[in-house]
């Protein structure tokens, strides 16, 4: 098959390690930057032009698509659906995964848990929004947020109305969650492939840090999930209808609450703490789902 990855960097990890499991696998793999592709739009003849040709022999597209290019980078995806080409994550699905609020309420619904959250239009009742989620400390996001970049820890009352005023004087949104005190500054990211929990990692924040994410020092260790927390992990991939994706979740005294669904789930950091070949499943289930 010829596999197109779209990224902007085909020397990321993640993107070497498709590269290398599909190649292993007899296929033939290359990295586009989305950016740089021209969408020809008419009719019946939908096509993507990038650099000096056409991209009319597609087989299957992986998108790593990073949130600052998710618009153009989804039109892109879109115009491969549109010449019926295999894709592990969908554009539609993409768009959902990245707006926090829209995930949220989606993963609500389908009786998903998940810390109380609350989103307002630039509320100044900053005392109700703190009682809605159960008081201080709480936890607020800004919706566009990656990385961990945008989350901050507001421990009282003035602190948070500190924030929240700065945040509406900026009129960015965000949104206000309680804080699992429990989770110890630790959540689990759940690797999802074809619908099936194919590895796992808790991953614990640096002294003194309530954010876990590795790309701020966090370490990342092998977890084996209970049932609750597959289940959890699985139901929200079938939600947001991303058979590929990554699943975090924190560990609280009332069982697994999701924090969110990742569409472009790293592979470096669950790969060397699980010592699983998720580049190798995802190649795989593309094969299996492929339509010739």
């Amino acid at each position: 098959m010829n596999i197109v990855i779209l990224s902007r960097n085909a020397h990321l990890y993640s993107t070497r390690r498709l590269i290398e499991e599909g190649e292993k696998r007899g296929h033939k793999l290359e990295v586009i930057d989305p950016l740089r592709c021209d969408i020809i739009i008419e009719k019946e003849r939908p096509r993507i032009y990038y650099k000096d040709r056409y991209l009319d022999y597609v087989d299957a597209v992986i998108p790593r698509i990073g949130a600052s290019v998710t618009f153009y980078g989804c039109a892109v995806v879109r115009q491969f659906e549109m010449m019926n080409v295999f894709t592990t994550a969908s554009s539609e699905a993409i768009l959902k995964s990245r707006d926090k609020l829209k995930s949220l309420q989606i993963l609500s619904k389908a009786g998903i848990g998940m810390p109380k959250t609350v989103f307002t239009n630039y509320s100044r009742d900053v005392e109700e929004v703190v009682a809605h989620v159960g008081g201080t400390p709480l936890i607020i996001k800004l919706l566009e947020g990656t990385q961990g970049l945008g989350v901050v820890l507001a421990e009282t009352k003035n602190a948070a109305e500190s924030v929240l005023e700065a945040f509406n004087g900026l009129q960015a949104r965000v949104i206000v969650q309680e804080f699992i005190k429990e989770a110890k500054g630790a959540d689990l990211r759940a690797l999802v492939v074809d619908g099936q929990v194919v590895g796992a990692m808790k991953r614990q924040g640096k002294e003194g840090e309530f954010r876990s994410n590795l790309h701020r020092g966090g370490s990342a260790n092998i977890i084996n999930l209970n049932d609750a927390e597959i289940a959890v992990a699985m139901r929200a991939s079938k939600a947001l209808k991303l058979p590929v994706c990554g699943v975090d979740m924190l560990q609280s005294a009332r069982g697994p609450l999701l924090l969110e669904v990742n569409s472009t789930p790293g592979l470096e950091g669950i790969e060397a703490a699980t010592e699983k070949n998720i580049a190798l499943n995802i190649i795989s289930y593309i094969e299996q789902n492929h339509i010739q």
